[in-house]
């Protein structure tokens, strides 16, 4: 065996490159060991084609819409499933060589195949043509991501998809149903519905997005359904059954439901059944490794980024950890502190950091809020986006920044200053009393924190009490 690596990373997402650049950039002898593309999940089934699709789908949206905009588009529009397939695999792969050429700048080696440690800083690589590569390391770094979860006892068949191989389908259904209304679930009924796809989503729980603000995921669902998204909240698919490429759902409540393929999009998985972490010494819980704010695991010198830890299964997440778990592995003593955004993709789009109202109640927090609805801006109403608002959480007490949740046109553009303030803990009167620029869209923000006072000017006025200064 050769002279030991400083580092060893396992897993090339967002987590385990980004781990392998910082290292290399430190001056760490590092090798990246990947099972399949560089990128992840990320780049190659996850983040990126289906913003690629989303963007087309988009755009076809409005462009049906362009008439309301004084544009008239002679023998109206169609999608070619085909071109746009191609657009996005040339995306992910530029991307992936960008990801190449970056860990050859910083002499990072780049070891194909699947990795499995044989004990605390020993690692052998299974590669493509099946010969084992023992590899040893100082200090090895677990990036291993996340599989789609499958439902025990539903059909395999090709009727039955996860989103890996929804997002390279060569071939569209006329009719989808898609299990599962979280992110993943709504990001498909938007690029699935204006390609002329009959979509329905069932979701088991009360709303869309269980874990989005419920006022947004209310408007969510209004929006859909205006467009012709069958939404179906608080339902049990019962029984599903496929048989000459048409499945059937047998719904709690009885009804019979059938679809040409069915997308199912209810949650992820740790991908770390295969890694040997018994014989490191690595315990799990429920197939997670736990890992502390410094992202250490319970072996000296061995840590775990990304979804893996099970602490939040979103690419820029693991990228923040990545930075952590590197300096930590090269003497530093850091936590993974800041608050991480949560950004979908539909249109209109989503994006929140901090606490919902109702997390902040449930923890027994005194909270106000201010809400700014997007349809009173002027950059919204010239840009023919005025669905959604945004809303801030305030601690009534301490006046603290808690959280914000929004919902419209670039909200995911926006969702970083409110995360950038979180992080500062800033007052929400910082927030109010900031200039913003106009015409924006990130206006809104500020709107909100001035509501979330009582003092907003472009709303109707609350009720207050005045002050009066005694003579």
């Amino acid at each position: 065996m050769s002279e030991p690596y400083d580092i060893a990373v396992i897993g090339a997402g967002p987590g385990g490159y980004v781990a392998a650049l910082r290292a290399g950039q430190l001056g760490a002898r590092t090798v990246l060991v990947e099972k399949a593309h560089l990128g992840g999940t990320c780049l190659n089934w996850g983040c990126i084609p289906s913003k690629a699709l989303l963007a087309s789908s988009e755009l076809l949206h409005k462009l049906r819409t362009a008439g309301e905009m004084g544009v008239e588009i002679a023998g109206g529009v169609s999608a070619n499933w085909t071109k746009i397939q191609q657009r996005k695999d040339k995306i992910v792969s530029t991307l992936r060589g960008g990801i190449k050429s970056l860990l050859a700048a910083r002499k990072v080696a780049v070891e194909a195949g699947r990795a499995t440690l044989t004990g605390p800083g020993r690692i052998v690589v299974v590669g493509p043509d099946g010969a084992n590569k023992p590899i040893a390391a100082r200090k090895v770094i677990l990036a291993t991501g996340s599989v789609p979860t499958m439902l025990p006892g539903w059909p395999t068949d090709a009727v039955v998809s996860t989103s890996d191989d929804a997002l390279h389908w060569k071939d569209l259904p006329r009719r989808l149903l898609i299990v599962g209304g979280g992110v993943i679930g709504c990001e498909f009924a938007c690029i699935m519905q204006p390609l002329g796809v009959e979509v329905t989503i069932v979701e088991m729980l009360p709303q869309l997005l269980p874990n989005v603000d419920g006022q947004i995921a209310a408007a969510l669902t209004k929006i859909f359904q205006k467009r012709g998204i069958a939404v179906l909240t608080g339902v049990k698919i019962q029984e599903l059954s496929a048989a000459g490429g048409v499945a059937t759902a047998v719904l709690a409540d009885g009804r019979r439901m059938e679809f040409d393929r069915v997308l199912v999009s209810v949650g992820r998985r740790p991908a770390t059944a295969d890694l040997g972490l018994d014989s490191a010494g690595i315990e799990t819980d429920r197939g997670f490794i736990r890992v502390d704010d410094g992202m250490r695991t319970r072996v000296p010198d061995h840590y775990c980024i990304g979804d893996a830890n099970g602490r939040c299964l979103l690419a820029h997440a693991a990228s923040g950890h990545a930075a952590v778990a590197v300096d930590n592995a090269l003497g530093a003593d850091v936590r993974f502190e800041s608050p991480v955004p949560n950004c979908i993709y539909t249109f209109p789009e989503v994006a929140a950091v901090g606490m919902t109202a109702e997390e902040a109640k449930a923890k027994g927090l005194p909270v106000a809020t201010g809400t700014f609805p997007l349809s009173f801006l002027g950059k919204a109403m010239a840009a023919n986006d005025t669905d959604g608002f945004v809303k801030v959480v305030r601690h009534r007490e301490t006046g603290r920044l808690l959280g914000a949740h929004m919902i419209g046109h670039n909200v995911t553009e926006c969702i970083a200053a409110a995360g950038a303030l979180l992080r500062q803990k800033v007052k929400v009167e910082d927030v109010a009393e900031t200039v913003f620029a106009h015409p924006t869209i990130s206006e809104s923000l500020k709107e909100a924190a001035e509501d979330a006072l009582s003092m907003g000017l472009h709303l109707p006025p609350r009720k207050m009490l005045r002050a009066v200064a005694e003579v």
